[in-house]
């Protein structure tokens, strides 16, 4: 009986002749299962895009062959009327111009070991879980870092400090409701909504861009915006039917695109905070039983923290921050290594009975426009401050 045609599905190269007709390079481990980590790997940068938003919300490099990556500023010019006869020969210091060093940090990995045997007994796929798991861990930090790189931007003045030459710098915009002096304002949709309007007047008087202009909010404030669309004065044609259902019914205030996301700086924590209204709380009441991912610390993340060489902020620096609004220019990521999956094979996965699956990526992000960075803030008139040199006018800090 002759042997059956094997449809090779693993084999790199492969058009399905039979084992027998294969070369010894062609049965080699490697060549035999050469497709079947592709899986893996999709799974992987599936899970990463999926959760991440703010990689393309914001100015993204890549960069090669260098630690770090420089972005230059240039500043406004003047124009003025010429007198006849004399000649023109331009004007001194006419642009101004400063730049900004955004360093790379060090590799950020997640890894799992998964043992051969019990990749044998499980009844479901393995891998392909475990790979979504460390794209969500690498697209959590991500956002994180990004978001708390705008936050420091709201605070800090323009780089451009040449004689006659100030550009703006960051905005902070007070929430409140009918002047309360705790966190409620964070949760109170038309104190968001005003907040928003006031964003979109403090970029348009700062000239930023109205292009790419978008804010992201803590998910209970997007839902309070929903759930409130009949009585905060905000006017969509798609907030009734599915699309209010879906809770995707809030899609912009003032040209501003809404995100919602778990990753921003809330209440110096990330995620949704429950208990007593306080100058650091919102004064949210717990639903009932939920997990403690809901409200997770935040960490101490400048340059005096290993793996760190941005500053992204100490954690008490960010008590009373619940919102960011921002425009592309407001922040700048480099990435010298792209998520990435690894995976060991050979001796050491014969030494161990199973695999390393590792996640990893290097970047780093900072603040690249203040002007282009609005922070939402409760419970105090402003946020501790990260820069010097801005000055505040009612609620809203330039």
């Amino acid at each position: 009986m002759a042997n059956a045609l094997t449809t090779a599905i693993g084999r790199i190269n492969s058009t399905g002749n039979t084992p027998l007709a294969l070369t010894t390079d062609q049965n080699g481990y490697d060549a035999k299962y050469g497709t079947y980590l592709k899986l893996f790997s999709g799974e992987m940068f599936k899970g990463f895009q999926t959760n991440t938003i703010a990689r393309d919300l914001v100015t993204k490099r890549t960069l090669k062959n260098g630690k770090a990556l420089q972005f230059i500023y240039t500043g406004r010019m003047d124009a003025s009327y010429h007198t006849p006869g004399t000649p023109i020969l331009g004007t001194e210091n006419a642009l101004p111009v400063a730049e900004k060093t955004i360093q790379m940090d060090d590799l950020l990995i997640s890894s799992a070991f998964v043992y051969e045997l019990d990749e044998t007994l499980a009844h479901y796929e393995l891998r392909g879980e475990i790979a979504k798991k460390i794209g969500f861990a690498l697209a959590e930090k991500y956002d994180r870092m990004i978001f708390r790189a705008i936050a420091r931007g709201a605070r800090a003045p323009s780089p451009i400090t040449a004689t006659g030459k100030l550009e703006p710098g960051g905005t902070q915009i007070r929430l409140t409701d009918t002047g309360a002096t705790d966190g409620s304002g964070a949760y109170d949709s038309g104190a968001l909504v005003n907040g928003f309007y006031d964003a979109a007047a403090a970029l348009d008087e700062k000239g930023v861009s109205g292009q790419g202009r978008v804010a992201v909010l803590n998910p209970r404030q997007y839902y309070e915006l929903i759930q409130a669309v009949n009585s905060n004065g905000l006017i969509n044609r798609d907030v009734q039917g599915t699309a209010l259902q879906s809770g995707q019914g809030i899609m912009e205030i003032a040209g501003i695109k809404i995100y919602k996301s778990m990753n921003i700086p809330f209440f110096g924590s990330y995620g949704t905070k429950y208990g007593t209204a306080s100058a650091t709380n919102p004064g949210q009441t717990s639903p009932g039983l939920v997990g403690s991912h809901v409200s997770e610390t935040m960490e101490d993340a400048d340059i005096a923290e290993g793996g760190i060489n941005n500053d992204y902020g100490e954690a008490a620096n960010f008590a009373n921050s619940c919102g960011l609004i921002f425009q592309k220019e407001a922040a700048g990521v480099v990435e010298a290594i792209g998520p990435q999956v690894q995976v060991t094979n050979g001796d050491v996965s014969i030494m161990y009975q199973g695999d390393i699956i590792l996640g990893r990526l290097a970047m780093g992000a900072d603040y690249l426009n203040p002007a282009a960075c609005v922070e939402l803030v409760a419970g105090v008139a402003t946020a501790s401050t990260e820069g010097t040199g801005a000055t505040t006018v009612g609620n809203v800090k330039f």
